[in-house]
């Protein structure tokens, strides 16, 4: 079986990339991460970045696109996706207020249906990022589910990430495969142990996530990508743990 590739969502380390991209890139590529999902090009133009890529034999899979640019400069977006080799667009995040009032949520719904079919004429794949408030019931329905379920899949696929599904009380294994071939990318961070559930490096926390590395390629998962939102130490010393533990047991 192909070993499904292990990248890094850049947010972890923006702090890094706000002062050195190209050196915080090689930093990545050298503790082993074969692919990036980025938030944000640090004002890089496009055949920069993608030779910078190259050159360190990382691929761009994917990029978080808030709200404002992709209404405002959606085909900006595509065109340095696809010059850097991106397959998917990512709606990062939608204001809470906004999903959970029901006259607020089909505005939202319609719009990101618009943007999907956009990104999907273009040739790329659009997905949506959840965070646990999107858990909350609107209708009876988790606005998460509706979501998916009123979008179409042919347009829109999800970025699960497993954190917040384990924080909004539900199993991440369980959840994934709820929505089989809808998932092809899934962030990969852990919940620490104690009573606050703070965002912990992989292996060091409560997921399971050797059960859910059984079954994420029957999922249809294609990339695991690290994420780390905060960091109780360096950012760079907490992705190491990361991959070294994915490392350990055969992942990465």
């Amino acid at each position: 079986m192909t070993k499904i590739p292990v990248g890094l969502q850049l947010y972890t380390l923006r702090d890094e990339t706000a002062k050195d991209f190209p050196g915080t890139l090689k930093k990545v590529a050298e503790l082993g991460f074969q692919v990036v999902e980025f938030a944000g090009y640090g004002g890089i133009p496009a055949t920069e970045m993608k030779q910078l890529l190259d050159e360190l034999g990382l691929k761009a899979i994917s990029s978080h696109v808030g709200y404002d640019l992709l209404l405002g400069d959606l085909e900006g977006q595509i065109a340095y996706a696809k010059e850097i080799g991106i397959e998917y667009l990512v709606l990062p995040w939608f204001e809470q207020e906004k999903l959970q009032e029901e006259s607020e949520y089909k505005v939202a719904v319609a719009s990101f249906r618009t943007i999907a079919e956009k990104v999907t004429e273009a040739g790329l794949t659009f997905l949506y990022h959840n965070h646990a408030f999107e858990f909350a019931k609107l209708g009876g329905e988790f606005i998460l589910d509706r979501l998916y379920r009123e979008i179409d899949e042919s347009v829109l696929k999800a970025e699960l990430d497993l954190y917040w599904v384990k924080k909004a009380g539900l199993d991440p294994k369980e959840y994934l495969l709820s929505y089989k071939g809808r998932v092809p990318i899934i962030h990969v961070k852990d919940m620490a142990g104690d009573e606050e559930g703070f965002f912990a490096e992989v292996g060091q926390g409560i997921i399971d996530y050797p059960a859910i590395f059984e079954v994420a390629p029957s999922a249809g998962v294609k990339y695991y990508l690290v994420e780390q939102d905060v960091c109780k130490r360096p950012a760079l010393e907490s992705i190491k743990m990361s991959i070294d533990y994915l490392k350990s047991i055969g992942i990465a």
